[in-house]
């Protein structure tokens, strides 16, 4: 299952139906939290709020992405990859679609992993699924950091996510505009994930790919005692 503790919000979004657990960067309206701003949503059983994003993701042609289907349309689905720019994938770039119905093949609010293929003059973004990378995400976990960090969570060459990958044999796809799909046993999927706003939060500083490393060891090591 998908968790949705910490995703990505616009404004308007219904966040709760409690209203008492209203927090930063949230409304209440006959007894429901909506978003107030557009955000990564922090999401506890005491409180649900906010967080402002710092950096938006500008798209790129060729740049993988996790975006969200907002709308079913006659020709396609426009999605929201978390950028100032709207997004569109047309039916000619998702593959299998031939006699199907579009809401039997992708349905609002799924997720996907997509390409980049054009940007217009208007920075209209088309997408593609035609790639071995893009699916419909059906399972895992989506993981939400600010698009300034990504390169950090890569790493020099794609080390880091190879750290993680190969550390805890899981796999993970990083999306460039922030979304991160993480896959595998749970317990190795709660690790990567702290792992991952540890490396967003510790971005700057040295030595954290040995701190890393440290990390995940001693994590997988209180696992295996607690079981």
């Amino acid at each position: 299952m998908i968790s949705n503790s910490r995703r990505i919000v616009l404004p308007g979004d219904l966040l709760s139906t409690n209203p008492k657990t209203a927090g930063y960067g949230t409304f209440v309206e006959n007894g429901k939290v909506y978003a107030k701003i557009m955000g990564l949503m922090d999401k506890t059983e005491n409180m649900v709020k906010v967080i402002p994003l710092k950096g938006r993701y500008i798209p790129s042609p060729g740049d993988v992405v996790i975006g969200v289907v907002r709308e079913v349309v006659s020709n396609g689905w426009n999605v929201d990859i978390n950028s100032p720019y709207s997004a569109f994938l047309p039916i000619s770039e998702k593959p299998e679609t031939k006699g199907r119905k579009l809401n039997d093949v992708l349905e609002m609010d799924d997720s996907i992993i997509a390409k980049v293929v054009g940007i217009d003059p208007k920075m209209k973004v088309t997408l593609t699924m035609k790639d071995r990378v893009c699916r419909p995400i059906r399972f895992g976990r989506i993981v939400a950091i600010n698009p300034t960090r990504v390169p950090r969570v890569i790493g020099k060459k794609g080390s880091m996510i190879k750290l993680l990958k190969g550390e805890l044999g899981i796999q993970i796809i990083v999306g460039q505009n922030g979304l991160i799909w993480i896959s595998g046993d749970r317990k190795k999927v709660d690790i990567a994930e702290e792992a991952i706003y540890i490396i967003e939060r510790e971005a700057h500083t040295e030595g954290l790919t040995d701190r890393i490393t440290e990390f995940i060891k001693k994590r997988k090591e209180a696992g295996i005692e607690n079981e």
